[in-house]
């Protein structure tokens, strides 16, 4: 009975884990479709607008890579699994809130040049022992939701700047970033998938600069 009640808890939180992320992404889709896409020139508007389409945005793109991490929530804490899991995934999803208004505060409209150039130190992060060093600690062990948080922003705190200087409105710029994160979540880092990955942000970075009219959506049509 003990092994089906723990089998029937990783079910039940694998199916919740994927309900709200289908949820999250409904959300944000129909955010994102209201709202001014103008690229690097984007407007966030109030911070009750912007708070309205980043958390969910957010839950759409972490919650599968933490998928993981709250099945071992799950694991460790048996019958508590049912307070346990909403709290860790709870506490995990405000740490990215607190950083949505961390970027809102320092966010302004920009021009083609600093996101270049915003990229380019984004591609450079990738490559670097501190990016690895986080990257593990989103591996590894059954932590809270508070300190698997903050390992997953040391994580992935370079592929979000990139979301808001190339436009944090922008779904296609959401959906490919998305996908990044979730690779690094679920993969081990393994220098023949992360250094070209690093470095072909870098080049997007440098194309950025040299041409950023042949990038659809960086700027403003006229």
């Amino acid at each position: 009975m003990l092994v089906l009640t723990a089998v029937a808890m990783l079910v039940l939180t694998t199916v919740a884990m994927l309900v709200l992320t289908a949820v999250s992404w409904a959300i944000a889709v129909r955010q994102m479709n209201g709202a001014m896409d103008m690229g690097v020139a984007t407007r966030l508007g109030s911070f009750g607008s912007f708070a309205a389409l980043w958390v969910p945005m957010m839950a759409a793109m972490m919650l599968p890579g933490a998928t993981p991490a709250a099945l071992r929530q799950a694991h460790a804490h048996g019958g508590r699994a049912l307070a346990a899991v909403p709290l860790f995934v709870g506490s995990y999803l405000a740490v990215w809130a607190l950083v949505g208004a961390a970027g809102y505060a320092v966010y302004r409209p920009h021009g083609s040049f600093t996101a270049g150039v915003v990229v380019i130190a984004a591609g450079a992060y990738e490559l670097t022992p501190l990016k690895r060093h986080f990257r593990r600690h989103c591996h590894e062990g059954v932590r809270s939701g508070l300190a698997f948080g903050l390992s997953c922003v040391g994580s992935c705190i370079g592929l979000m700047l990139m979301l808001l200087a190339l436009g944090v409105m922008s779904l296609t710029w959401m959906s490919l970033i998305a996908v990044l994160v979730l690779a690094q979540k679920l993969l081990p880092a393994r220098a023949a998938l992360d250094v070209p990955s690093g470095l072909a942000i870098v080049g997007l970075g440098l194309l950025i600069l040299a041409a950023p009219s042949s990038v659809p959506g960086l700027m403003p049509s006229m």
